[in-house]
């Protein structure tokens, strides 16, 4: 049974005995847009799931028609107003406010799941661009959309879409905010799998991931963490110094025990 993490606002969060979170856009009537109070629970969903006790895997999902329609222009107001605090900022380390909310997903310690339907238009697609993995329908529509509005993907876009997208296409995407499917975005490196019931998979893949070894789990999230910008030098080195720190522990064995006598492995936390 799913136990409520936080009470319902914008974002409501749930995490299940085995350790999956799934954290969940509430704003169905508005498709779920970006508007001040949606980024700020993202913000805090983020913060709360940095230091959640027991936490395997986190899926994250829109409730209603669509995932997330993108910025709510009407409720940020004058479009063209500048920002009291400048963008240049970085409130959250290496970070904007706006940028967190999607890279946050990629600084979580656990793997984080993507499902995406309908409507995944500019800021959403950066969102669901942090999780590890984006399982889409076929039909969803996505588009990055922040040309249209005179504007450029902000929210961490570039730096998620790196090694995933193809440059050219990318950029032709960017340029002229065309929309595309689902089935077109695993060809451009947008989706990871292609379902049409994306959250049953998403959450099958979680079930999945929160049966195994954690902290193997974690260790080779920080080494994706790393890889993308290192050298192969320090590249060689991060895996050394991971692996050594997994062999021969408790859940390393219980891995491999529970393989060889093909059973459920049981793992202590973190």
């Amino acid at each position: 049974m799913d136990h409520p993490v936080t009470p319902p606002g914008r974002v409501a969060i749930s995490m299940d005995e085995s350790g999956v979170a799934h954290v969940r856009l509430i704003r169905a009537d508005k498709m779920n847009a970006l508007d001040p109070d949606m980024f700020a629970a993202l913000l805090d969903a983020g913060h709360v799931l940095q230091n959640v006790k027991g936490l395997r895997c986190v899926v994250l999902s829109g409730e209603g028609r669509s995932f997330c329609a993108g910025l709510d222009m009407a409720s940020m107001g004058d479009p063209g107003r500048r920002r009291d605090e400048p963008l240049t900022t970085r409130s959250h380390g290496n970070t904007n406010p706006p940028q967190e909310v999607a890279l946050q997903w990629r600084k979580l310690p656990v793997p984080v799941v993507a499902a995406v339907h309908g409507v995944c238009f500019g800021g959403g697609l950066q969102i669901a661009s942090g999780a590890d993995l984006r399982v889409i329908t076929p039909d969803a529509r996505l588009a990055v959309m922040e040309m249209k509005w005179g504007l450029v993907p902000d929210m961490a876009g570039y730096a998620l879409w790196r090694g995933t997208v193809r440059d050219d296409v990318l950029r032709e995407l960017t340029y002229t905010n065309r929309e595309f499917t689902g089935e077109q975005a695993q060809q451009y490196g947008f989706a990871t799998l292609v379902d049409a019931d994306p959250l049953a998979r998403a959450l099958a893949i979680a079930a999945d991931i929160a049966g195994r070894h954690p902290q193997a789990q974690r260790a080779a999230k920080r080494l994706f963490a790393h890889y993308l910008h290192a050298s192969v030098d320090d590249i060689l080195m991060a895996e050394s110094i991971e692996q050594q720190a997994l062999m021969g522990t408790k859940n390393q064995i219980e891995a491999v025990m529970s393989q060889m006598e093909k059973r459920k492995g049981v793992f202590a936390d973190p």
